[in-house]
């Protein structure tokens, strides 16, 4: 009994993931939504779409302060965790960009046009253009790190490398879009963020997608210092 509190104590966050996850696919794909022109049912992609880059941010958040830690103290515990927690950060870069591309070919595409054409136009989105700026300054980190065989140098290399890459992340992302023509919502503000941007009921979907994905990249993430951790004490050995 005492063992089942304790482990329940300990994965409380693994479990709320779940329950939250669960809750977001169930009330997301059941619950009613405005239905807007252009929009009207893919506006429930804001629940996985938008969700993806708000875990990126936040994986890509707590990347740099480990970045940061590990320049204080030389732990390169630290070097270990800004790395997974940015390669965990990419891979929903990824899944943001490819929602997002999706959702727009249905949205934004001209059916009066050719594939081509509308691809075309929709290729030089700002948006886009900037996400993928943004994504490939974040390669670029991991195959600088790659690039490197000394331990400490390397994790003294990519700590620098990874605060420039943050710094890059909002010009990219936040304000050079909005500073171009777009078709993408939210030029004056940040989409689905502003109370007016959903509805009451998409509000209570929302939010907890926002966490249950957050949690989902730290559980990914966590797994991935783990292993990390254990090959590298094997090959210390």
């Amino acid at each position: 009994m005492a063992d089942n509190k304790n482990y329940m104590r300990k994965n409380w966050w693994k479990i709320a993931c779940i329950v939250l996850l669960a809750y977001t696919f169930i009330a997301g794909l059941l619950i009613q939504v405005p239905n807007l022109p252009l929009l009207g049912q893919t506006s429930r992609n804001l629940f996985f779409h938008v969700s993806m880059w708000m875990v990126m941010m936040t994986l890509f958040t707590v990347s740099v302060i480990n970045s940061i830690r590990y320049l204080r103290t030389f732990n390169l515990r630290y070097d270990i965790y800004a790395r997974q927690y940015a390669t965990v950060g990419i891979i929903f870069g990824l899944l943001g960009y490819a929602t997002g591309s999706i959702w727009m070919s249905y949205t934004w595409a001209d059916p009066n046009n050719p594939l081509f054409k509308s691809f075309s136009a929709l290729a030089r989105e700002p948006k886009l253009i900037g996400a993928a700026i943004a994504l490939l300054i974040y390669f670029a980190y991991l195959v600088l790190r790659d690039s490197v065989s000394d331990m400490d140098k390397r994790a003294r290399i990519s700590a620098v490398y990874n605060i420039f890459a943050y710094a890059m992340l909002f010009p990219a992302i936040w304000i050079m879009p909005r500073l171009l023509p777009s078709l993408h919502p939210g030029q004056e503000g940040n989409p689905a963020l502003v109370l007016k941007d959903v509805n009451e009921q998409m509000r209570m979907v929302e939010l907890p997608a926002f966490l249950g994905w957050t949690l989902l990249g730290v559980w990914i993430t966590t797994l991935k210092i783990r292993l990390t951790i254990l090959k590298e004490r094997k090959l210390a050995q």
